[in-house]
């Protein structure tokens, strides 16, 4: 009895620390945003934040590097992903180690050698359609060599998310009832697989996001301004305009991780995989009257 009662007191200690880890600095730099030497509890750094100089600008930028550092994750990622299950499991190995070698190469490292690439190229492919193209991707309107940057830094992140998710289900048992309905193999990925890792998806899509709103390095050290730059450049003219926007990220990310979990809640798997495989037959063309059995 000793032993069942005190394992929940060892729990709710355990959360307590956690929570005031995380909730205490939080306080912290909400109360310096709205405590004012001299003037006392005011709002004007929040409501400052929409007129700020550049906020906009880099918000904007941020998230459309993140939508696109999402879209090349995903595309690169989940077909990899799906043909090593099906076809070359033992490729598997091979593509955990390719995608986490990020997770051992400093940011600042990754940098360096894309300074490099960036500054080797116009110098030596200057008479090249290839010149056009190294300056097509340092755009300053949208700098795409970030997105490539980041992509790369996502890769150990949406990997662990979606092989958790490819984990969960059967992925060759669904494509093969997909086929069985009369859908072709590229239809049955689409329209019975991804549906059963929207999950994965998500959370995947999610952990690429947070990064892209938090990642500072690359984009300081390679001259461009995205939302994270923004918010350090600021904080030395305006520190509670810098920590105001700082704590409104921090809740709208939280707010983001309750959706995402809440949209990727897993649903009955039987039915799931009934209903995605018969949608997937029916739209591929009329399958054979024992197909429709077996499925």
């Amino acid at each position: 009895m000793a032993r069942l009662t005190r394992k929940p007191l060892w729990r709710g200690a355990v959360g307590l620390l956690a929570g005031l880890y995380f909730l205490v600095p939080v306080a912290a730099s909400v109360i310096f945003t709205v405590d004012v030497p001299g003037q006392g509890f005011t709002l004007d750094a929040y409501s400052g934040i929409v007129s700020a100089d550049g906020f906009t600008d880099s918000l904007l930028l941020t998230l459309e590097l993140a939508a696109a550092t999402i879209v090349l994750v995903m595309v690169l990622l989940v077909p990899a992903l799906v043909a090593v299950r099906l076809g070359a499991p033992r490729l598997r190995p091979v593509l955990e180690i390719i995608c986490s070698l990020p997770l051992v190469v400093p940011s600042v490292a990754l940098v360096s050698g894309y300074s490099s690439v960036l500054r080797w190229g116009p110098e030596h492919l200057s008479r090249t359609p290839l010149f056009q193209t190294f300056t097509a991707v340092q755009d300053k309107r949208f700098p795409f060599v970030l997105v490539l940057a980041y992509t790369v830094m996502a890769l150990p992140l949406a990997y662990r998310a979606l092989d958790s998710g490819l984990r969960a289900v059967d992925v060759r048992v669904l494509v093969e009832a997909a086929r069985s309905c009369g859908a072709s193999a590229p239809r049955a990925v689409l329209q019975v697989v991804l549906p059963n890792l929207r999950g994965a998806l998500l959370n995947a899509s999610f952990l690429t996001l947070a990064l892209v709103l938090g990642e500072y390095t690359v984009g300081a050290l390679l001259g461009y301004q995205p939302f994270a730059v923004w918010i350090v450049n600021t904080g030395g003219n305006q520190a509670q305009l810098s920590v105001a926007v700082s704590v409104l990220s921090l809740v709208v990310t939280w707010m983001l991780l309750l959706v995402f979990a809440a949209l990727g809640r897993p649903r009955d798997r039987s039915r799931s995989l009934s209903r995605s495989s018969r949608r997937a037959g029916r739209d591929a063309a009329a399958p054979a009257p024992i197909a429709q059995e077996v499925a």
